[in-house]
C-alpha cells in the first residue's frame, strides 16, 4: 500500500483486533465491521469487507497477476467501538474492577458505561507460543536462546554435567561475609 510509519504513534491502544467498529469518516461512513487487523506503527485498522479498494498486481512466478479488491487500512481515528448495550459508536475508557482487573469500558454522551468484552479472537495466538521444557532450543527473533533447565536430584548431582560445569562445592561456597566484610577484594 506505501503507507509510510506514523509521525506520532497512539501509545495506549483501546481498539483491538475482533472488536465491533462502526466507521466514522471516509466513503464507508456509518457502517459497522470487525477489525481485522491493527497496524501500530501506522496507527491504522483494517475492517473486514469495508474500505474496498483496486489493487494492481503484475504476474510473476507463483502468483497470477490482475486487478483485486482488497482491504485498505483506515486511520485508527475514523472508527469507534460500539456500546454492547445500546449499539452506538462510543469512546473507550478503562476502569478497575475490585479484584483489580483491568477493563474497558464505554464512555461519552448516549454511552451505557457498561464493560466492553475483550474479543474471543485475542485468545488465539497468530503465533504459536513456545513450550517451555528441559533441553529445548528456540529461534527467537533476535537470535537462537538454548534454555537448558538444570535438574538437580536429592544428592546434590546433576543430570547433565559437561567439562566446562562448576562443580556443586565450588557454586556454594561461601566467599564474602557482608558482616565483617571478609572476601571482599582490596580496591
Amino acid at each position: 500500500m506505501g503507507w509510510k510509519a506514523a509521525e506520532k504513534l497512539i501509545r495506549h491502544w483501546k481498539i483491538l483486533r475482533g472488536d465491533n467498529v462502526m466507521i466514522i469518516r471516509g466513503k464507508d461512513k456509518g457502517e459497522t465491521g470487525i477489525i481485522k487487523r491493527v497496524v501500530r506503527s501506522q496507527n491504522r485498522v483494517i475492517v473486514e469487507g469495508k474500505n474496498l479498494v483496486k489493487k494492481h498486481i503484475k504476474q510473476g512466478p507463483g502468483h497470477e497477476g490482475g486487478i483485486f479488491t482488497v482491504e485498505a487500512p483506515l486511520h485508527a481515528s475514523n472508527v469507534q467501538v460500539l456500546d454492547p448495550v445500546t449499539g452506538k459508536p462510543c469512546k473507550v475508557g478503562v476502569k478497575y474492577l475490585e479484584d483489580g482487573t483491568k477493563v474497558r469500558v464505554s464512555r461519552g454522551t448516549g454511552a451505557s458505561g457498561s464493560i466492553i468484552p475483550r474479543p474471543e479472537i485475542l485468545k488465539i495466538r497468530t503465533t504459536p507460543r513456545p513450550t517451555v521444557g528441559a533441553n529445548e532450543e528456540y529461534n527467537m527473533a533476535f537470535g537462537i536462546v538454548c534454555i537448558y533447565v538444570i535438574k538437580i536430584q536429592k544428592d546434590d548431582t546433576f543430570f547433565r554435567t559437561g567439562p566446562k560445569d562448576t562443580p556443586m562445592d565450588l557454586v556454594l561456597q561461601k566467599t564474602y561475609d557482608p558482616k565483617t566484610g571478609v572476601g571482599m577484594p582490596d580496591l
